[in-house]
């Protein structure tokens, strides 16, 4: 079974109560068994889908390109908005389809702003994207925004997913949830930065026994280690949108249609 954390609250510490979404093998006495047996010989997967930013057509591409089933649980790794040509088409394909995604940086600014809106906050003079996008997207969509939880957790595959990352050494519990959206780095001091220091990336010091699956840094694109993998390859920056296909951790990419915005490195 996969479990999800309580996504309630602000920044605040982290380790919500585990909520039981979705099974592989308890199947409820309502289904018939044609259908039981059809959905285990259709064998559904986990895909896990790197940072969006808004780009629909990549999102598509990529669904189709991974042979995307209904039975498969698909796993936004955050950030599916901002950025990009249309975030909201975005959320609302994840809705349509019944699929789940921790909260990234993006989608918090979202969040906060859907609060400052029904506190009756006026739009900001300049900019505002994110404003804007809370303001056009559907109570529906919005519920689906603040379901996002800070990390996910698959018990039967070892596997958690988050979207900027985890310090290692720390329960799960007391990790903090403004890190899981924003690091990047541990200094050799244990420094935890969003800033991208190209020789501390913190997967490096992540030991297991859980493989993270992590989005956020494009700057860095595919990394690979033994018990963590990034997929953020800059979809948005004209680079890839990426997937993750478990259990087998099969890498499947598409190539953004064109650059939305300009890529701006970070590396230090």
């Amino acid at each position: 079974p996969m479990y999800v954390t309580d996504g309630g609250g602000g920044g605040g510490g982290g380790g919500g109560k585990n909520v039981k979404i979705l099974t592989s093998d308890n199947v409820g006495p309502l289904l018939l068994d044609a259908v039981v047996e059809r959905a285990k010989a259709n064998k559904p997967r986990i895909i896990a889908i790197g940072d969006v930013h808004g780009c629909i057509d990549e999102m598509q591409m990529l669904l189709k390109r991974v042979d995307y089933q209904p039975g498969d649980a698909v796993v936004f790794l955050g950030d599916l908005v901002a950025k990009g040509p249309d975030s909201c088409a975005a959320v609302q394909m994840a809705c349509e389809i019944g699929a789940l995604g921790v909260r990234g940086n993006h989608e918090f600014e979202v969040i906060r702003w859907h609060h400052a809106i029904a506190a009756g906050t006026k739009p900001p003079a300049i900019g505002g994207e994110h404003y804007h996008i809370a303001a056009a997207l559907s109570p529906k969509e919005l519920n689906w925004i603040h379901s996002c939880p800070w990390y996910m957790s698959c018990g039967d595959l070892e596997t958690l997913f988050v979207h900027a990352g985890f310090v290692a050494g720390l329960k799960l519990s007391r990790q903090n949830p403004r890190l899981m959206m924003n690091m990047r780095s541990v200094l050799p001091d244990g420094t935890v930065t969003a800033k991208h220091f190209s020789n501390w990336p913190w997967a490096r010091l992540w030991d297991g026994p859980e493989t993270v699956l992590f989005g956020h840094d494009a700057d860095r694109g595919l990394q690979l280690y033994d018990h963590a993998m990034g997929i953020d390859t800059g979809c948005v920056y004209g680079g890839r949108l990426t997937a993750c296909i478990l259990p087998e951790k099969k890498l499947v990419s598409v190539a953004a249609k064109r650059e939305y915005i300009p890529f701006r490195p970070r590396k230090r």
